[in-house]
């Protein structure tokens, strides 16, 4: 009897073990297709300024991508923000690229010829807007803003774009109403804690190094941007539909908020590429940035929001074909 049971016992442990390598086989194939040469060439990727998240994921995602395809050759490019990164990819002056989801609507609005190439890889992660005062600021709201001076961000950013529609929301209008400056991430801390300006606006995924840079030497606060004031938002045109009321976690920089929220607004960033984007390749690039999201959230915070459920949801761009082969694929 002990024999048959150690002959029942073998058997079963061959059985568990085949079912291990099946299993580990599929995850493998789910991470990385066997048995096929990785693409290679060369592609160009527009970030944002240098102390933005789209720069630092941008930079983070190239290192990854040549491990998994070690003979493309990513050119990042630095941009001044979402609406520069559209134009780009639209005229073919870069291949992949980051916006946020109100920008790609409004190019399509002013150029629909060009905007019918765009098309979309995964939706990533949620910028907030940030509208940044010093501690003994007397801005306690958006209306506060005026005849101050105040950093709206840089010509064709998504920082200037957000930043005009809410200050028309409050009954401002730069120029008029208060003085607007071009300063973006990368110079408005400076400017603030210097006192060369009363406040400024900045739309991110949080926490943003050059915030997170600023609190170590300055204490500011976040002047809040309420849910009433966003519904105003979305009677001026349908791109602002993909504005939502929501609160930035008390998370984001715990030094300022001291466990507070803020009232705020969210909108979606895209990956994004052309319909002329080769699908193979797209595949690959599609399959790193949903694998690649524990190692890059571990560096940057917004990556960990990443997630197969929701990247197909590109609104308001189609997927593209490569991107909606690797989905398919991985579909339970």
């Amino acid at each position: 009897m002990s024999k048959v049971l150690s002959r029942i016992g073998r058997r079963r442990a061959l059985q568990g073990a085949a079912a291990g390598a099946v299993v580990l086989g599929l995850l493998l194939w789910w991470l990385l297709p066997l048995g096929e040469d990785p693409p290679s060439g060369d592609i160009t990727f527009s970030t944002g300024t240098t102390s933005g998240v789209y720069y630092e994921y941008g930079s983070r995602l190239r290192t990854e991508l040549a491990e998994d395809m070690p003979h493309l050759d990513v050119d990042l490019t630095t941009s001044n923000g979402s609406q520069e990164n559209v134009a780009r990819v639209a005229k073919g002056q870069a291949d992949f690229t980051i916006a946020a989801a109100d920008a790609v609507a409004t190019y399509e609005v002013q150029h629909p010829g060009s905007a019918a190439r765009l098309r979309g890889v995964a939706r990533l992660y949620d910028d907030y807007v940030q509208l940044v005062v010093a501690r003994d600021s007397d801005v306690r709201s958006v209306a506060d803003l005026k005849g101050k001076t105040v950093a709206t961000g840089l010509p064709r950013s998504g920082v200037r774009l957000i930043a005009n529609r809410v200050l028309k929301a409050a009954g401002l209008a730069p120029g008029k109403d208060l003085t607007a400056v071009s300063e973006g991430i990368d110079t408005g801390p400076e400017r603030l804690r210097q006192g060369k300006i009363d406040a400024f606006f900045w739309s991110g995924g949080v926490p943003t190094a050059g915030l997170r840079e600023l609190a170590d030497s300055f204490t500011f606060r976040f002047v809040p941007i309420d849910a009433e004031l966003v519904a105003k938002m979305h009677e001026q045109d349908d791109a602002t539909s993909y504005y939502r009321a929501t609160n930035m976690p008390e998370s984001a920089y715990p030094t300022i908020q001291n466990g507070s929220t803020v009232p705020t607004i969210a909108v979606s960033n895209l990956l994004m590429t052309r319909t002329d984007m080769d699908p193979r390749l797209t595949e690959w690039l599609t399959r790193t940035v949903i694998k690649s999201r524990d190692g890059i959230g571990a560096h940057v915070h917004s990556a960990q929001l990443v997630d197969l459920r929701t990247a197909i949801y590109t609104d308001p761009l189609p997927l593209h074909e490569g991107a909606r082969r690797y989905y398919r694929s991985v579909k339970p």
